[in-house]
Parts: structure tokens; C-alpha cells; sequence
């Protein structure tokens, strides 16, 4: 290869490299210090200055070698590309990091009930932002000290969030829940997923280092190892990755509720839009207590009802099975 290549190769890379290191500086910028005018709430406003630091590049290249401009040409179509990607990223984040996300302890809906669901096999109490099964008390003498089942991640539609998720106590005990589960989110028509962990009266933290896709298989747990310790896991059966978490309350568990819900919940003080999410159905839902485990088919059923309407419908199946409908 002409010395001149090899020379006219470095400086495609050396600039490239100098690309790279202007976008990580940008990403610090919008993420760490808004006050310099672009922040994740504008993330368009970066696509300005990657296009500046691209154009100087294709110049510095162009000066140095001019076949180098096919390479620039490369570089500005993935360094756009990212961009791209990049707002979509930004404006999750800023979505996730401005809010307050928690989980409630059952609310019992008012009013009258438009819209009955039909499909539900025992007796049904409503609430405005529990849908799914409940175990309200264990065994004499003992205190339900895990739950878990496993569902498929459903594709909601139209727009609002809800969550899958297990736990602990929420019910008739309504000081503390231990949980975890995963959001679904239907923003301008772009779906997000998200696992999170909570003792309440704490709020919601997401997982880090899991994601999940439409379809895949979920498996979610929490175990208490006592009133005030315990440990939530949630895994993508279909990746095969695994995230858990040990926490620590003051706020004491009673051992009194296992529950697997699909939840409207709070966002900022406020319960969020329901999305349409399809069908959540729990299986192999199984509630541990000292010296023993139970399925959900002794489980009471609750439905979501809001202005009236009753926006779910919860059936049990077999021993060990909870479907949750939107309608």
C-alpha cells in the first residue's frame, strides 16, 4: 500500500476517533449540564453540533486526502443514525429520571359498575388500580414469606403505561409491599419496557442491566427473610438474564397478602394512563409461608373499575394460573 494511503488511513482514523470522543463529551453535556442550552428535553438540539463536528471532519479529511471523503460520508451517515437513536434514548430517560414511580396499596373503587366483566369465576371486589389475584390471608400460624410466577412481556397499544408484577402484603395489610415487575409504556406509539423493584412506602427503582422485548418469556419473584429484609428477582427467561435485588425497610411486613397484579399506578402523585395491554396471564403463581407453598386458586379476584367503568376482567385457572384482561 502507497505511504500515502497509510498516512490518509490515520488521519481517517485519528478524526474519527476525535468523533467519538465529541459525541461522548456531547452525551456528558446534555445529561450533566443542561444550563450549557441542550438537554435530554431537546435532544434535537444536538443533531446541530454532531453535524458541526462531522463538517469539519469531512474538511480536515477532505484537505488531507481527498478519497477519504467516501469515508466521511460513512461516518456522517452513522454518526446521524445515532443521533437519532439517540433522542429516543434521551427522552426515555428523562421520562424515567422526572418521575416518582410507585406503587399504591389497593385503592377499593366507588361508585356504580357499567360493563361487568363476564368471564370471572368467583366472587370479584374492584379497584381503581389493582386488577388480578389476591391471597388475603396464609395458613394459621404463618406468614406468607415469598411469591413468584412467571407471564410473556405483552405489546399494549394505544397510549398510558401498566405493570405486571408479584408481592407481598398491599391488600388487607396495607403498611408496607414488597414487589417487583415490569412497566409497559405506549408513548406516541413508541413501547418501552421497564423492570423496578419496591418496598413501599418507598418509591419504585428500576433494574439496570436487563431489557426485554414483546414475547418474552418473565420470570419475577420477592422473598422476604424477614419483616424488614428481603430480595426481589426478576429474569428474561428468553435471554437468559438475571437481576435481583437485597433490600432493607423500616417499614415492617405483615406476611398477610401474596398477590400478581397488573397495576394502573402512580406517577408523580397521580395514576397514570391504563394502556390497553392485552392479556397478562401469571402462571406457575406460587405464595410461600413457613413450612409450605400455595397456587392462586384459593386467590380473591380483583378488577380494575374507573369513572364507572370496569376496564379488566381476572379469571383463575387450574391451581396455579391468573389471566388479566383489558376490555
Amino acid at each position: 500500500m502507497p505511504p500515502h494511503y497509510i498516512i490518509a488511513k490515520k488521519n481517517i482514523l485519528s478524526a474519527y476517533c476525535s468523533l467519538v470522543r465529541f459525541l461522548l463529551a456531547a452525551i456528558d453535556s446534555i445529561v450533566l449540564s443542561p444550563w450549557i442550552g441542550i438537554s435530554s428535553s431537546n435532544p434535537q438540539a444536538f443533531t446541530p453540533l454532531l453535524v458541526l463536528a462531522i463538517q469539519s471532519y469531512k474538511d480536515y479529511s477532505y484537505l488531507n486526502f481527498q478519497p477519504t471523503m467516501k469515508y466521511s460520508l460513512i461516518a456522517l451517515s452513522n454518526a446521524l443514525l445515532f443521533s437519532t437513536a439517540f433522542a429516543g434514548i434521551a427522552q426515555r430517560v428523562e421520562r424515567r429520571s422526572d418521575r416518582v414511580r410507585a406503587t399504591h396499596p389497593k385503592i377499593p373503587a366507588t361508585g356504580t359498575t357499567d360493563g361487568l366483566a363476564l368471564d370471572n369465576e368467583t366472587n370479584v371486589s374492584y379497584s381503581s388500580n389493582w386488577a388480578g389475584a389476591v391471597l388475603t390471608a396464609p395458613p394459621a400460624g404463618t406468614t406468607f414469606n415469598a411469591v413468584s410466577a412467571k407471564f410473556t412481556v405483552p405489546t399494549p397499544s394505544g397510549s398510558g403505561s401498566a405493570s405486571a408484577w408479584v408481592g407481598i402484603d398491599g391488600d388487607t395489610y396495607q403498611n408496607s409491599i414488597l414487589q417487583t415487575g415490569l412497566d409497559f409504556t405506549v408513548t406516541d406509539g413508541e413501547v418501552s419496557y421497564d423492570a423496578w423493584y419496591e418496598w413501599y412506602p418507598d418509591y419504585a427503582y428500576d433494574f439496570t442491566g436487563i431489557s426485554f422485548s414483546a414475547g418474552d418469556s418473565v420470570s419475577v419473584s420477592v422473598k422476604s427473610s424477614s419483616s424488614t429484609a428481603g430480595t426481589a428477582v426478576i429474569e428474561n427467561l428468553t435471554t437468559g438474564k438475571t437481576v435481583s435485588k437485597s433490600l432493607t425497610s423500616t417499614a415492617a411486613l405483615g406476611g398477610q397478602n401474596a398477590e400478581w397484579i397488573v397495576e394502573d399506578f402512580e406517577e408523580n402523585g397521580s395514576l397514570v394512563t391504563f394502556a390497553d395491554f392485552g392479556t397478562v396471564t401469571f402462571t406457575d403463581a406460587t405464595a410461600g409461608y413457613t413450612g409450605g407453598s400455595e397456587g392462586s386458586s384459593g386467590a380473591s379476584i380483583l378488577d380494575i373499575k374507573q369513572s364507572n367503568k370496569v376496564l379488566t376482567d381476572v379469571s383463575l385457572s387450574g391451581s396455579d394460573e391468573v389471566i388479566v384482561k383489558y376490555v
